[in-house]
């Protein structure tokens, strides 16, 4: 079961990752057509995504007891959604040793702390600016 949790969520990071450069090289995020903007399924859907990212985020913030960790998660899992989400489970599902300790994973808090959400932070402001060119152009 551990292996098929960590291959799982390696599978999600990797389908994401090539999801967001394929996205990236065909149209930058923020050209996306005004007709999708207003489409009833699409804003159902990005609804639907976000609330599934902060049921996610109250695990996290309940897990990472610094406030600092906990902001930072707040703001990367909002801006990456699930590409931030399956980083944060193979880091977790990686620091256990056995499918025994799998609850360590799920109700073992931590100290909190910032370097990781500070890395994705950025790369997603940079990644975001790079999408606004053709709006600033």
């Amino acid at each position: 079961m551990l292996w098929f949790l960590r291959i799982l969520f390696i599978g999600i990071f990797t389908a994401m990752s090539s999801l967001i450069v394929w996205a990236s090289l065909e149209q930058p995020i923020f050209g996306i057509p005004r007709d999708v903007f207003l489409n009833p399924w699409f804003i159902t859907t990005l609804f639907d995504a976000y609330f599934a990212f902060i049921t996610f985020y109250v695990w996290v913030a309940w897990k990472e007891q610094s406030t600092g960790a906990r902001v930072l998660w707040l703001i990367v899992v909002l801006l990456w959604g699930n590409f931030a989400m399956a980083i944060y489970m193979i880091v977790e599902l990686f620091r256990i040793n056995h499918i025994d300790q799998l609850s360590q994973v799920f109700t073992q808090r931590r100290e909190g702390k910032v370097a990781m959400p500070v890395a994705f932070l950025i790369a997603g402001i940079g990644a975001y600016a790079l999408g606004a060119g053709p709006l600033l152009s």
